[in-house]
């Protein structure tokens, strides 16, 4: 899962960043918000966490405004020293889900964020979400479960699961791969041998191969 921040305290941005990375997140940071405008674009995340005072041309309510009128609708979760009413309800009115009062500990932004996961990203409103051949998938520890034991797997691995569980009913193909797990153009014999790295820990069939095209998981 990848997850942009807007932050311009630098302690506070890196403290954020090394924390959800230990998580087991992927982390990007900007100091100001022309530049995460133009990354929204760029890439794709899953989620934002946005501070509202910071440099560049927009503050993080105008960013946020100028995304939703271009139909994006990454969820987004403020972060913010502002503390007055009109402030938290221009927060909601731009659309974002949360909205989180500096200062704060880490681990309820840790929480803030897992709500997050299980409620847009996953389409879920559930924190386990079951999966064909009585697998199921434990949104909040990001764990792969059959029969109430754990499946071990890689970082990498761990994404493409992602992916293909948020698309299920769908085909993945290489430019989704490209741009939801690695971030980067990556040869596509290596997204086969990553998939079928990943099919060998799983039921037969329970990835399916859809040849020429790419790989799905059925509802």
């Amino acid at each position: 899962m990848k997850i942009l921040i807007l932050e311009d305290e630098t302690v506070l941005a890196l403290s954020m960043q090394e924390y959800l990375e230990d998580c087991g997140y992927e982390v990007t940071c900007f100091a100001n918000s022309d530049e995460a405008y133009d990354a929204s674009y760029e890439h794709s995340y899953d989620l934002y966490l946005l501070d509202v005072k910071v440099g560049g041309e927009k503050n993080g309510f105008e960013m946020l405004e100028e995304l939703r009128k271009d139909g994006n609708k990454t969820p987004a979760i403020f972060i913010t020293s502002l503390t007055e009413i009109d402030d938290l309800s221009r927060g909601y009115e731009c659309g974002a889900c949360d909205y989180i009062r500096k200062p704060f500990d880490l681990a309820e932004l840790k929480l803030r964020v897992e709500q997050v996961v299980k409620t847009h990203c996953f389409a879920s409103s559930d924190e386990q979400i079951e999966l064909p051949n009585d697998y199921i998938y434990d949104v909040k520890k990001m764990k792969l479960l059959r029969n109430g034991e754990s499946i071990k797997l890689g970082k990498t691995e761990t994404k493409i699961l992602e992916l293909l569980i948020k698309q299920r009913g769908s085909v993945v193909g290489c430019e989704m791969f490209w741009e939801e797990v690695w971030g980067e153009w990556v040869d596509s014999a290596n997204i086969r041998v990553q998939v079928g790295n990943l099919r060998k820990k799983l039921e037969k069939d329970f990835i399916k191969n859809v040849r020429g095209v790419g790989y799905s998981i059925d509802f």
